[in-house]
């Protein structure tokens, strides 16, 4: 013959290790069943370690009492939400956890149901938030402004700044009269002495005076003849720069 007081002491005995605070005796009138015999509950939230109990927005008892008989007969159950879950979600699951508790007749089966409880929390509950979750992570990721372009180091600095004097040598080119460009390169001026000569001044260009600042230009032959478009001219530049620059280091060392 069962002893059924002795199998149902051993199951709270058990449940008391292995729940510690999460596990409690209260008084009948609290749990919401139909009897007057020994009733405890269960404080239950998801099952995943990596989420925070205390944060998580829902939380729920469950609620047991042993039947005479149990567990030949399923206990009484009863769920109650301790934080954000509905009324429908507990229907829903104490309807589940009835049925579960007729498949497991014959055994002690509380730790089975809280199980079961932890991975229903688990998959109504924590899908969402992730779901919540990855859309702020998204929206977080479109509010970071991403730079774009090349970044500006030494190298690419004064690659930009040739070619930026280049370009205005050409233009100077471009503002000097015809007669200049097509005389003799003996007789013709440089960029320098046309302005200094006072010549740009009309067309919006400084004059450059002794004692300034700018330092002196290398002739360079500009002649519309031997280009086809500005960008030889750009590049004759850049090429009579280069070599400019080696004779005086030369010179200077």
């Amino acid at each position: 013959m069962t002893d059924y007081v002795q199998e149902q002491a051993m199951e709270i005995e058990a449940l008391e290790a292995i729940l510690m605070d999460d596990f409690k005796e209260i008084h009948s009138s609290e749990s919401g069943l139909a009897t007057s015999n020994r009733c405890f509950q269960i404080t239950l939230s998801p099952q995943d370690d990596e989420v925070d109990e205390l944060s998580f927005p829902v939380q729920l008892a469950l609620i047991f009492s042993h039947t005479e008989t149990y567990p030949d007969e399923p206990p009484l159950l009863n769920v109650k939400s301790l934080r954000g879950i509905q009324i429908e979600d507990l229907r829903i699951l104490k309807e589940k956890l009835q049925q579960e508790a007729c498949e497991n007749l014959g055994m002690a089966m509380i730790y089975t149901l809280v199980a079961s409880v932890k991975e229903w929390i688990s998959e109504r509950f924590c899908q969402d938030a992730n779901i919540e979750n990855a859309n702020a992570e998204e929206a977080a990721k479109e509010d970071i402004i991403i730079p774009h372009g090349e970044p500006v180091t030494v190298n690419t600095f004064l690659a930009w700044r040739e070619r930026y004097e280049a370009e205005l040598a050409l233009e100077r080119a471009k503002l000097m009269p015809e007669s200049a460009l097509t005389a003799t390169k003996e007789k013709r001026l440089t960029g320098r002495q046309w302005f200094e000569s006072g010549r740009g001044v009309a067309k919006g260009a400084a004059p450059v005076t002794e004692g300034s600042d700018v330092e002196d230009e290398e002739e360079i032959d500009f002649d519309d003849d031997d280009f086809e478009d500005d960008e030889d001219m750009l590049e004759h530049y850049l090429a009579e720069k280069s070599d400019s620059s080696s004779h005086s280091s030369r010179r200077a060392n």
